[in-house]
């Protein structure tokens, strides 16, 4: 298989908010957490500097932390069968994700195994955490109100893997998403999935944007599979993303398989990326 595909994706994995269940219960606290929300949507605030108010509220030790996720968070039913669907397939699989990469790594090893957790790679914001919890600080990835533009960060990857499938062609980027911090990425992807009722379906209904809205994981793997039979990747990519007189697809999804995992450099930065891909299609989420 060709490494033509990835697939992408932010914490829609989980059923809730991983940032909102230590804000109620152990930072600003509910209501107010609901009021910073609304700042954003409103664009009174930006999503940077209203992130760096929640995160730093917090006051918990990360090993607590990481017990309240296990006690109140729920992951999509369907998501640990579809992930297994992506390594059987050679489909890339990375996580995309405004949060705080360590509670993302965290909330994977508990609920996934350190196994899973280890083949999906974070492309996240860093984090300085002190030993008492006192102080949360986001090490944000990108000089920007965003704090981590993620369409940015797609762009990164398309041009990374660019270099290691033939002809230098454009993989298909695979994007699944739910809220407000996907927008940037929604333009970005070859292939948009999201969630029912959220605001990331809001946004493609408001501006036109192609989509698929999805309940569970289970959808996602429906269509993934309806892509890779069709034996055509190219005629699901962008046109401007197309390569011509080519029949490679390429796959984005939220976590790359061993062969093909991306790697970022200390600044957090992607800087590698592995030449050798089972099927070139990325799946990011």
């Amino acid at each position: 298989m060709s490494p033509s595909s990835q697939v992408y994706f932010d914490g829609t994995i989980f059923m809730q908010d991983t940032g909102h269940i230590l804000f109620d219960r152990h930072g600003c606290g509910t209501e107010h957490r609901k009021r910073l929300d609304r700042q954003i949507h409103t664009g009174e605030r930006s999503f940077r500097d209203v992130s760096e108010e929640m995160w730093g509220s917090l006051n918990v030790p990360f090993d607590e932390s990481m017990k309240a996720m296990k006690e109140h968070l729920v992951i999509d039913p369907d998501f640990a069968d579809f992930h297994d669907f992506c390594i059987r397939e050679g489909v890339a699989f990375n996580v995309i994700s405004a949060g705080l990469e360590p509670v993302l790594r965290g909330v994977l090893n508990e609920f996934l195994g350190h196994h899973a957790s280890n083949r999906i790679d974070i492309i996240s914001n860093k984090a300085e955490i002190s030993e008492d919890g006192s102080n949360w600080k986001p090490i944000w990835r990108h000089d920007s109100q965003l704090g981590h533009d993620k369409s940015l960060s797609v762009k990164e990857c398309r041009a990374h893997l660019r270099k290691h499938l033939p002809g230098n062609r454009n993989p298909l980027i695979i994007f699944v998403g739910d809220g407000v911090s996907d927008l940037p990425a929604a333009r970005e992807a070859d292939v948009l999935f999201a969630r029912a009722g959220l605001r990331l379906e809001e946004y493609c209904q408001e501006h036109n944007i192609e989509y698929i809205s999805f309940e569970t994981f289970a959808d996602i793997e429906r269509e993934v599979l309806r892509i890779l039979d069709s034996g055509d990747l190219e005629r699901h990519k962008k046109p401007h993303n197309r390569t011509a007189h080519s029949s490679s697809v390429v796959k984005l999804f939220g976590s790359p398989v061993e062969e093909r995992r991306i790697r970022r450099s200390d600044k957090g930065h992607i800087s590698h990326i592995g030449a050798r891909f089972n099927n070139g299609v990325t799946i990011v989420q």
